[in-house]
């Protein structure tokens, strides 16, 4: 995401918590041409200062943490009023035959693909049980609402396998 927003010209910054992901997005942004500030720090305590930001965006790592609406907080702390927050996630298909069926497929194939292709069965296993814990796209959408956002549409795409939370402070 970063390195995309770089690329339209948009001055971006980056966060992670572990200097090893903070490396391999330095490389990235370097082979893509791209300049991104990137900072060590915690999701849940931003090292910024309040309403820092025109649009805070996180993929697939609001649910990583260990307090999600700690985090979400945080991005709307740092968003301008008026500025857009983005979560971009897995989620919860609402249709119960599909979500049966996605769910299946998080416990049964996924984990195969991490193994073939990275290595690493648990680096994919985990992504079924982290869902179970979160609320997905619809409590995103409600957190976002509680926060006083607004025009907080939730795209979906695969029948809600995948989303984006969107709203402006």
């Amino acid at each position: 995401i970063t390195e995309l927003l770089a690329a339209t010209g948009a001055e971006t910054k980056g966060l992670d918590f572990t200097a090893p992901m903070l490396d391999v997005a330095r490389e990235r942004a370097t082979r893509a041409g791209v300049r991104v500030e990137y900072f060590q720090g915690d999701a849940m305590a931003l090292p910024f200062a309040d309403q820092t930001f025109d649009a805070v965006t996180v993929g697939f790592g609001l649910r990583n943490l260990a307090e999600w609406e700690t985090g979400l907080r945080e991005m709307h702390r740092v968003a301008k009023t008026g500025g857009r927050l983005m979560v971009l996630d897995f989620g919860r298909p609402d249709n119960a035959a599909w979500r049966t069926l996605y769910f299946a497929y998080l416990r049964l194939i996924v984990p195969v693909y991490g193994k073939l292709f990275c290595g690493n069965w648990s680096a994919y296993a985990y992504i079924l049980d982290s869902l179970k814990a979160y609320p997905a796209q619809r409590g995103v959408e409600r957190a976002m609402r509680e926060l006083g956002c607004h025009d907080v549409p939730v795209i979906s795409f695969f029948g809600g396998a995948m989303s984006i939370n969107y709203a402006i402070r």
